[in-house]
């Protein structure tokens, strides 16, 4: 039996992400989600390791064929995570969701030589560029022949003895041939290929997506909203209830975020507006909250074709003050779109306007989407 670990468990912050990297959108899909299409055709079993607290969501994208348990500290810690729940494996798998369009025939070469005998086995790559060895000054003190040297990828292949041998104590590495490698196993290698390569930062992303083909395209969208303050109203804003601030006018609730958020999707789309799709001649959605326009706006766009990269708004008022919910407020509306990354600023008017005298609050929102 062949089984698999994706490790997905990183939080994302070198990417500069409010959600952790493995539910990036990259395309129509999440990285994770991409990392499992290719791993399932060879794998029997798969365990996914989860940033702890997005154990759910992971569960909800995988669906319940999939194992998820939660990761660790460590990329090692969260491989032994994996690795206690697979039981009666001939082979492991072990991939990283940010290599996440690693082909389903690299994944066969991995296979192909264990079932050949290795018991180690890692994809890697030439090194093209010119190498030097620098001082702590910055200056370089020797060239650095790149003949014997290879830019090392996942999945790796182990057999199960093995795997869990190397991970018996608590040492960590970037990854889990050097283990074998220091455990004294011969590491095989096979070529990989240049999809395999690890998404760290936006560039990678765009990198990314070429792979994906031609169809894919960025559009992007700015949306705003304001409302008046009105006694007797509860304030909504950014999907969160604030019971001790005065509320706002509005057909709905009057979640200036979540509605500047919706019209730049709309306007990244073409797909109309707030008022088209969610009007006065629309009664339903009297009173309907923020979130649910949310939710009901992905649904649009993903019927139209697109899905969400990034979006940021841009709260503007001398109230509520923002910074101390503000992970609240992110979490709570990427969970609305679908996971997607959110980010969230706040800033005042100096006294100026309808925010500034305090006599309402506004939003402006940007949205980043991709057509598929």
């Amino acid at each position: 039996m062949i089984a698999a670990i994706i490790a997905a468990a990183g939080s994302g912050e070198r990417f500069g992400a409010s959600i952790p990297k493995a539910l990036i959108q990259l395309g129509d899909r999440t990285l994770l989600e991409h990392a499992v299409a290719s791993i399932s055709a060879v794998a029997d079993q798969i365990v996914v390791t989860a940033p702890s607290g997005y154990e759910e969501q992971i569960k909800s994208l995988v669906g319940d064929d999939i194992t998820v348990v939660t990761g660790g500290a460590t990329r090692s810690e969260s491989v032994r995570a994996g690795l206690a729940a697979i039981k009666g494996a001939d082979f492991v798998l072990v991939h990283d969701a940010a290599r996440c369009l690693a082909s389903v025939d690299l994944a066969k070469r991995v296979v192909a030589s264990l079932q050949g005998g290795a018991v180690a086995v890692v994809p890697v790559l030439p090194v093209v560029d010119t190498l030097q060895q620098v001082d702590a000054a910055g200056n370089v003190v020797a060239a650095v022949d790149r003949a014997q040297l290879r830019r090392v990828q996942t999945p790796q292949g182990f057999t199960y003895s093995v795997l869990q041998e190397v991970h018996q104590g608590a040492q960590d590495a970037t990854d889990d041939s050097t283990l074998a490698l220091n455990a004294g196993h011969a590491v095989q290698t096979v070529l990989g290929e240049e999809r395999a390569l690890k998404i760290t930062t936006p560039s990678d992303l765009a990198t990314a997506l070429t792979f994906l083909g031609d169809a894919t395209t960025f559009t992007t969208g700015v949306g705003v909203d304001a409302h008046a303050f009105a006694e007797g109203r509860q304030l909504w804003l950014a999907g969160l209830h604030w019971p001790d601030e005065v509320g706002v006018e509005g057909h709905s609730d009057g979640d200036v975020a979540s509605h500047a958020i919706c019209d730049a999707l709309f306007a990244a789309t073409g797909l109309g507006d707030l008022g088209s799709n969610f009007g006065t001649s629309r009664p339903e959605y009297a009173g309907a909250s923020g979130i649910t326009l949310l939710k009901e706006t992905l649904a649009i766009i993903n019927r139209g074709g697109y899905s969400i990269s990034h979006v940021s708004v841009q709260i503007i008022g001398n109230r509520p003050r923002i910074g101390a919910r503000r992970a609240e407020a992110i979490a709570t509306l990427s969970a609305a779109l679908g996971g997607a990354d959110v980010a969230i600023l706040a800033t005042t008017t100096d006294g100026m306007g309808l925010t500034g005298e305090g006599k309402g609050i506004a939003a402006i929102a940007s949205a980043l989407v991709i057509k598929r």
